[in-house]
């Protein structure tokens, strides 16, 4: 009689899941390698509110009789963007009150991009600027849901996108300006670092610092970073030649500018042609002073809330200990953009590219119910879209 064959052994019983770390929020998604390949939802959810911001626009516009797709392609800053891109630099204006505004306060890859796009198209240069804004907001929305979904889980990331396309600056991220691409750059830089991936950080970071001097935020959260992993023992030479690499584009610029002009500190110089120069945050207490003391004291105090706002929102940032390179890029922004002597208008602009200001945000929204949440997305996209369509019909520039 033959032997029946062995039982098999018993399964061991499974472990049980490791409790989550103090702290964590109760319904935070674990950070998938592969989440930011799936940017669908992110990039529609941008794209809803962005869409209904410009609408707002739109009509606006046509009821003032004004042409919008003339005004988001060749307004304020995109003008001198379009000039390089078709003449190169070398162009000024003598102010009355005798400050020379030079077209070298510009970094090259925006009007680079926009004469090369317009070479190889039928479109020119200020619709080249403005396609590639468009694109690049794509980019930057999908590199902000990335860098969210790797630090608050996925439904996180993509409130953030969202988020980021209702700030009240959003109508900038579709006109021939740079903070849709430097954003795009930052934003994958920032992911790259975080998937320790230094080198493609580094090149990131060149382009970023060809973009726009506010490069040496990024610049910096690549240094801290790397003196971090030193310090811990960890240093590699990915490590050292990310690190080396990243300041090389603004530096190149800088140099360049040096040599055009025959001074060492002539970029510096031409940042003061334009009102931009480093001052340590004079100029910005003094414009609050003004107002709060000046015929208007409640638009004061509206400043004062503003920023007594942005300190709060850093803070809770430090506090919930948010990585160390999107920490450093956070504030690195927040601080370049506030202690320039340029007008107080423009700030909130300069800042929009500090994306992870709006994570705390992001994740007390995907707290909330559904319909609670989409009409709370819905309401900020209108409001975004009026204040873009007073600025953009308004005689300033952001």
């Amino acid at each position: 009689m033959s032997e029946s064959p062995p039982e098999p052994a018993p399964h061991p019983p499974s472990r049980p899941a490791p409790p989550a770390p103090p702290g964590a929020d109760a319904g935070r998604e674990l950070p998938r390698p592969s989440a930011a390949a799936r940017p669908g939802r992110a990039l529609l959810g941008y794209a809803a509110v962005r869409l209904v911001g410009l609408a707002v626009f739109a009509v606006w516009a046509a009821v003032a009789g004004k042409d919008g797709f003339h005004l988001l392609k060749g307004r304020w800053d995109a003008v001198w963007y379009v000039r390089i891109a078709e003449h190169g630099y070398g162009y000024e204006i003598r102010l009355p009150h005798g400050d020379l505004h030079s077209d070298l306060a510009f970094f090259p890859l925006l009007p680079a991009l926009e004469r090369g796009l317009a070479a190889v198209s039928p479109l020119d240069a200020a619709t080249a600027g403005m396609v590639l804004a468009w694109l690049a907001s794509l980019a930057a929305a999908w590199g902000i849901y990335a860098v969210g979904t790797h630090v608050a889980g996925r439904r996180a990331g993509i409130a953030l996108a969202a988020l980021w396309g209702v700030y009240p600056t959003a109508f900038v991220q579709q006109m021939g300006y740079t903070e849709s691409l430097f954003t795009a750059l930052a934003a994958w830089s920032l992911y790259a670092l975080l998937r320790d991936r230094w080198i493609v950080a580094g090149l990131l970071c060149v382009l970023a610092g060809l973009t726009r001097p506010s490069a040496a935020a990024l610049i910096a959260a690549i240094g801290v970073t790397a003196i971090v992993r030193t310090a811990r023992g960890r240093l590699t030479w990915r490590v050292v030649a990310g690190t080396l690499l990243a300041p090389l584009g603004w530096l190149g610029y800088v140099v360049f500018v040096a040599v055009r002009q025959g001074s060492p500190t002539a970029y510096f110089e031409v940042q003061a042609g334009w009102g931009n120069s480093i001052d340590g945050g004079v100029a910005l207490a003094r414009f609050v002073w003004h107002n709060l003391t000046g015929g208007n004291p409640l638009a004061g105090v509206g400043l004062v809330a503003a920023l007594a706002l942005l300190a709060w929102v850093v803070l809770l940032c430090v506090r919930r200990r948010q990585p160390v390179p999107v920490l450093v890029f956070t504030v690195a922004t927040v601080v370049v953009s506030l202690v320039g002597a340029a007008y107080f208008g423009s700030r909130p602009r300069l800042i929009m590219p500090a994306f992870p200001l709006l994570l705390p945000a992001a994740q007390a929204l995907v707290r909330l119910r559904a319909r609670a949440r989409y009409g709370l997305l819905a309401a900020l996209a209108l409001a975004s879209g009026v204040y873009g369509a007073f600025t953009l019909l308004g005689p300033g520039p952001p």
